[in-house]
């Protein structure tokens, strides 16, 4: 199953697997469509620092094509990488936009995980989905509207895994990530 990209070219509608990959590299490799531009933006922010942990996101949509995405706990920071395709109307074909964002560990307040289980038929508990959040000092800058409640609301970044979308091995993945950051929230930076 295929899905065309701006350029015309045809992508895969569901991507490899990163989370066999306990290095950044080969998990960025294996999964995302731009590799080396997430590796060298990281890169130049990171500069050798230990990659204690990471999590991987990638999906296609109609509007604005491939989004990716990478986030880096090095133990005092989080570095986000996002790439996402521009729209034919905003720029030439296989223009994208890549960005980045580094967020201290001590400005997340906060870390919740919310894993669905369900039960088989054999009484093994499963894992279907986990959405975690991390819950920051900074305020969002989206504004108000009308489904959003008035005044300021703290920013938050939020990261989903299910069956369907990343399998049982992202899952797992994600939460290992989101464990790693509640473990160094709240600790004295050596």
């Amino acid at each position: 199953m295929t899905q065309p990209d701006f350029g015309g070219n045809e992508l895969p509608a569901v991507f490899p697997d990163w989370s066999p990959y306990q290095d950044l590299e080969s998990a960025a490799r294996a999964y995302l469509r731009d590799p080396d531009v997430a590796l060298e933006a990281l890169g130049g922010v990171l500069r050798g620092a230990s990659v204690l942990g990471f999590t991987l996101e990638r999906f296609v949509n109609e509007v604005n094509g491939v989004w990716q995405e990478v986030v880096v706990c090095d133990g005092s920071r989080l570095v986000l990488w996002h790439g996402e395709d521009v729209p034919p109307e905003e720029g030439p074909p296989g223009a994208m936009t890549s960005s980045l964002r580094v967020v201290p560990v001590s400005t997340v307040t906060e870390v919740g995980c919310r894993r669905r289980l369900t039960r088989t038929e054999n009484g093994r508990i499963r894992v279907d989905s986990i959405d975690v959040y991390l819950l920051l000092t900074s305020l969002d800058e989206s504004g108000s509207g009308e489904e959003l409640p008035a005044g300021p609301r703290h920013d938050a970044l939020r990261f989903g895994k299910t069956l369907d979308d990343g399998g049982a091995g992202q899952i797992a993945r994600l939460e290992e990530f989101a464990r790693l950051v509640a473990s160094v929230v709240g600790r004295p930076v050596l």
